[in-house]
């Protein structure tokens, strides 16, 4: 007997939603493992590192959980990549306070790799068994922090800005 329209659309629905389900658990683990291993590279206490939503108000202090992910937001489980921010702390070296740096991920299955973009750098493709194999990841990630403040004590050092912009007292 063959199938109807409808009973097709139902297998298709069937078919989406087991891959929507399938995308959603990796990318999660795949976000743990990251968040996991993350203070390890870096050298430093894992509580400087949290995950945080990639997007709006946080705070780098509360502990998140799953609410970090971007699937927590939504109602219905869709196909699409997952998101979330890293928040790392710093203690600062002048006084008792720190300063805190968030970037955001988004991971999403395609075929047999993680498709792993860090903020607006370029695609990083890790295989689904990756185990040992986060280490390009945490570099970008990394690098994202380090290159904000680089590019920042540049700006603040090029001599083009130097008269061209500034701020006088009121009198």
């Amino acid at each position: 007997m063959t199938q109807s329209r409808f009973e097709k659309l139902q297998e298709a629905i069937r078919t989406y939603g087991a891959a929507a389900f399938e995308n959603l658990l990796r990318c999660k683990g795949l976000g743990e493992a990251i968040l996991d291993g993350f203070p390890a590279y870096l050298g430093c206490d894992p509580k400087c590192v949290t995950a945080v939503p990639a997007q709006g108000q946080f705070d780098p202090r509360k502990d998140y959980g799953e609410d970090a992910f971007s699937y927590r937001q939504k109602q219905v489980i869709v196909l699409e990549p997952i998101q979330f921010g890293i928040a790392l702390t710093v203690k600062n070296f002048e006084d008792s306070g720190s300063l805190w740096l968030r970037t955001a991920l988004s991971i999403e299955v395609t075929g047999d790799t993680f498709d792993v973009f860090v903020a607006q750098q370029p695609i990083i493709r890790v295989p689904l068994e990756y185990t040992d194999k986060l280490e390009p990841i945490y570099n970008a990630i990394y690098r994202e922090f380090l290159n904000t403040f680089q590019l920042e004590v540049l700006e603040f050092n090029d001599k083009r800005f130097e008269t061209r912009i500034g701020f006088v007292p009121e009198k």
